[in-house]
């Protein structure tokens, strides 16, 4: 019996200018996924070029220009996600975002997760652990308000789609989308969306603000509550590496005037209460059956 064959998919615009180490991201996938799909959009910088330069013969590029008035929740980011999925022709396709990495001594444990679940029709999906790490790569963030798990590999057999550009859902029979049914990859998902540069951060939220209708914020790494931070004590994908020396913030200080929000003093809640009684309170956008 043949190995399932795997896709890798992912789309981008303005990659350079926003900060995304999105070479590193997409370069972590090539040795498990037979082809990899990446979508650009008509971009201000060279981010094109560079995905041309990686020069894999795996990747496949399709240019795009995004409809910049689609203000309605990300939907902008789930039509190109759907872009790259729907040009995907492996048996499972595997979503990276442009801030994303998967770590090389894990592939092995991803590939062998498909090989064990690729027969049995009640796994549509597999489920991600996730670091996101925050303020610098020293530190991950971890609460409630923080998806501590998502799915990242889809069965490219079914009927699935993408509110936006997080996560998915299932449609059977014309009936309304349901959450994917999954496994676990038994591998992490590295997301360094939030330690790039300071400045890069707030470009990336001026630009991406108006296609979830509302206005841009400023981003200071130093307002956040800091019992959400724990430090990291792994290893950090050999691929990501030059990206964290030359684009990533090398230090930060939690401001001791910070005032929590509302939100924030509520997370705190529910972190004592997953820590009293074994909870997890994250959202999840997955059921797991296997």
């Amino acid at each position: 019996m043949s190995q399932a064959s795997i896709s890798g998919f992912t789309f981008i615009r303005n990659g350079v200018e926003l900060g995304f180490p999105f070479e590193a991201s997409i370069r972590s996938l090539l040795p498990l996924v037979d082809e990899f799909v990446v979508v650009v959009g008509k971009s201000n910088d060279d981010t094109l070029a560079r995905i041309h330069a990686i020069g894999s013969p795996k990747i496949r590029v399709i240019e795009t220009i995004w409809n910049e008035r689609m203000a309605d929740r990300g939907f902008v980011y789930a039509q190109q996600k759907m872009m790259a999925q729907f040009a995907c022709t492996g048996d499972w396709a595997f979503y990276l975002e442009g801030d994303e990495v998967v770590h090389e001594a894990e592939l092995a444990n991803i590939r062998a997760s498909v090989d064990k679940h690729h027969n049995n029709p009640a796994v549509e999906a597999f489920v991600f652990d996730y670091f996101h790490f925050y303020g610098t790569p020293d530190y991950v963030a971890n609460s409630p308000a923080w998806y501590r798990r998502e799915c990242r590999l889809i069965r490219n057999t079914i009927r699935s789609y993408a509110p936006d550009g997080q996560y998915w859902l299932i449609t059977a029979d014309h009936k309304k989308g349901r959450n994917p049914q999954a496994a676990l990859a038994n591998a992490h998902i590295y997301h360094y969306g939030w330690v790039r540069s300071n400045e890069a951060m707030q470009k990336k939220l001026d630009q991406v603000s108006k296609f979830w209708s509302h206005g841009s914020p400023t981003i200071r790494y130093s307002e956040f509550d800091a019992q959400v931070l724990q430090p990291f004590t792994g290893t950090h994908p050999e691929l990501v590496k030059p990206w964290l020396e030359s684009s990533a913030e090398k230090s930060f200080t939690i401001d001791p005037n910070y005032k929590l929000t509302k939100r924030e003093k509520r997370h705190r809640w529910l972190m004592k209460l997953e820590k009293a009684f074994g909870l997890d309170f994250s959202r999840k956008h997955f059921k797991l059956v296997a």
